[in-house]
């Protein structure tokens, strides 16, 4: 059983208000960063090469970023391996697959359309990203090419790719992200419907929310 939120220990790094320094100005940032190194900017494309797409038709999993008049949005995506779909080097196809029905991404893409995608391998170091302008299709068609158990997506994703490039291992070297003797056990953190009750004041969530999560997921996965 993991720490209620209550229960959490937080540290602030303490510092008087106005006491730190900070980098005000791109030409401060520059000053500190430098130029990056030819390979960085060598290796974006404005389409999905092949070597691109290969990473692509085997990441199972990906963070969705968007952006709206509320805020910005970064929503989990996962699937089979290749569940994103490469209709042609400038086009990707996504599945908007169950979820908790905010919608957040979906709003967001409706009122502006840039989008940003980050895949993962598992086991993979390298990542990759693309950035691009997206659509929301409804087309039957589409829709039902992309049906798991006669279940098809509400809608699909389509992204018009504007740049992709993967990304340095170095992120997920420093995470030892695949490494399982790093995985932590669910049971040191608190559980969903814990973190529920918590915010909501304990109108929702709690053990009955904890208990019949897994059932839950499992009817409605698709």
């Amino acid at each position: 059983m993991g720490l209620r939120a209550d229960e959490a220990p937080f540290t602030l790094f303490p510092h008087e208000e106005g006491s730190l320094q900070t980098i005000d100005t791109l030409e401060q940032l520059e000053a500190l960063y430098g130029k990056p190194l030819d390979t960085a900017l060598l290796k974006v494309a404005d389409h999905v090469t092949p070597q691109y797409a290969q990473f692509i038709e085997a990441s199972p999993f990906l963070s969705f970023a968007t952006s709206g008049p509320e805020g910005l949005d970064c929503s989990p995506r996962g699937d089979f391996p290749g569940f994103v779909r490469l209709a042609d080097p400038k086009t990707l196809l996504m599945p908007d697959r169950r979820g908790n029905n905010r919608v957040d991404s979906l709003r967001n893409v409706i009122r502006d359309p840039r989008v940003a995608l980050l895949f993962l391998v598992p086991g993979v170091a390298n990542t990759l990203r693309v950035n691009g302008n997206a659509t929301l299709s409804v087309d039957p068609e589409l829709l039902a090419s992309f049906a798991v158990d006669g279940k098809s997506p509400r809608s699909v994703v389509v992204v018009r790719v504007v740049e992709v490039y993967f990304q340095c291992a170095r992120a997920l070297m420093r995470s030892e992200l695949w490494n399982p003797t790093k995985h932590v056990d669910p049971a040191s953190l608190p559980t969903a419907g814990e973190m529920i009750a918590c915010v909501s004041e304990g109108r929702a969530g709690g053990p009955e929310y904890d208990r019949t999560w897994a059932e839950r997921a499992k009817a409605t996965l698709w």
